[in-house]
């Protein structure tokens, strides 16, 4: 049985004697689409230097994905010809410094598209982590759809605790080439890249594979016969769904013969769930338009009404002088989370509060004072350990959406590298 999907890939990158890099890595693009203000100080900081900024779409500039998209298109046929030289064959090890000081340890590969399901209950080599949500994956498929190049903020987890694939190759990195090492703009830390060679590109593979075997599930997980999972999509979830996507349009139209082709693969960051630097954190929930007490009254018998066999579990309701925490004695969700958005799915499902509107939200002090607010009413509770992430993905199939954080928007990935789709 095949135990592992990550492949060496044509990586794609400028010459950074000649280009600057702090003005070519640009944040991911799903990051501060409330605040027009950080891209536009990135846009005035890149200027008419090479940047990957002009080959992406901030999701805040979404509706005029329109008029944007020919240019994006145009400026990667440029950049393909006079910026990005091909280093064939690659795998990066990335050490990224992050805003706090904390340094994130991964490596720069491409996956197979054909072992990743986002649907729920795959039993796929790459899962999705989180419930996909398919109305957000038609504009990422245009983006994507005849493009000549990609470009990922996709981040994979890998559950090795005992830190057996990425963290032995930083044993020894004096005499790897530096392929990159520069600052990341706004603040955003340091980006520093080392070309592996052949011989440790085997190593990562033969450690990937390790991690699926049956017998290290087994003893992992306390469950024989457990379909493989090696990788659970971190960050970038939809994006990559877009890709697989467009790979099964392909499909349908060329049959085998896709299967040859660069759609058929993603290129990808791989990061250990156990990396230190990785911290889980909760987004609570805010509703908005509503009677607040009449929510909270629902929210009690809807608990109630549970006939579950998971933990018990406590939310807090917050608006105003009220300030209580609701028990949950049999949830059906494993997590609090999970009780609190099937809750949210129902009421905007059938519409019961009329216009009302869920955020979600980073941060206790945030979420309670956007509470306190008319007519609006805030959900928290404990997050999920970041050591239960892959059993409830094996067990309990994809979360539900935004259950958890990695890290602050400061801290996501950069898109540095790029691979020819065409």
């Amino acid at each position: 049985m095949k135990h592992h999907c990550f492949f060496p890939a044509d990586i794609l990158l400028p010459n950074f004697t000649s280009t600057d890099g702090t003005a070519w890595s640009a944040v991911a693009c799903d990051q501060y689409t409330a605040q027009p203000d950080y891209w536009e100080a990135a846009d005035a900081l890149v200027g008419d230097a090479p940047s990957t900024l002009r080959v992406i779409l901030p999701e805040v500039y979404l509706k005029e994905a329109d008029s944007r998209i020919p240019a994006i298109r145009e400026t990667m046929v440029d950049y393909l010809d006079d910026v990005l030289e091909c280093h064939p064959d690659s795998m990066i090890l990335v050490d990224r410094t992050l805003a706090d000081g904390k340094h994130r340890l991964g490596l720069v590969g491409m996956i197979d598209l054909e072992d990743y399901d986002y649907r729920p209950g795959s039993n796929a080599l790459i899962r999705a982590t989180e419930e996909t949500v398919p109305e957000r994956i038609p504009p990422r498929t245009i983006i994507r759809r005849g493009a000549p190049m990609e470009l990922p903020h996709v981040m994979m987890l890998i559950d090795d605790a005992q830190k057996t694939v990425i963290e032995p190759l930083f044993a020894n990195t004096a005499g790897l080439p530096v392929i990159y090492d520069y600052d990341l703009m706004q603040n955003s830390g340091h980006l520093k890249g080392y070309l592996l060679p052949k011989e440790q590109q085997e190593a990562v593979i033969s450690a990937l594979s390790a991690l699926a075997d049956p017998e290290v599930m087994e003893a992992k997980y306390h469950r024989a016969g457990l379909a493989p999972l090696l990788f659970a999509v971190g960050d970038g979830n939809h994006s990559l769904a877009a890709a697989k996507t467009c790979y099964e349009e392909l499909k349908a139209r060329l049959g085998d013969a896709a299967r040859q082709h660069p759609m058929r693969y993603a290129l990808c960051e791989v990061v250990n769930l156990y990396d230190a630097s990785l911290e889980f954190e909760p987004i609570y929930r805010v509703f908005f338009g509503v009677d607040p007490m009449r929510v909270a009254e629902d929210f009690k018998a809807y608990c109630a009404s549970l006939a579950g066999d998971s933990a018990p579990q406590t939310v807090r309701l917050s608006h105003g002088d009220y300030d209580e925490t609701v028990t949950i004695p049999h949830p059906v969700s494993t997590l609090a989370v999970g009780t609190v958005q099937n809750f949210v799915n129902d009421c905007l499902r059938d519409g019961r509060y009329g216009d009302a509107e869920v955020d979600y939200i980073h941060g206790e002090d945030v979420a309670l004072s956007l509470g306190q607010k008319d007519g609006a009413l805030a959900f928290l509770f404990d997050g999920m350990k970041k050591e239960e992430l892959f059993p409830t993905v094996i067990f309990d199939g994809s979360l539900p959406r935004k259950t958890f954080s990695m890290g602050h928007a400061a801290d996501k990935r950069f898109y540095t590298e790029a691979r020819r789709l065409g």
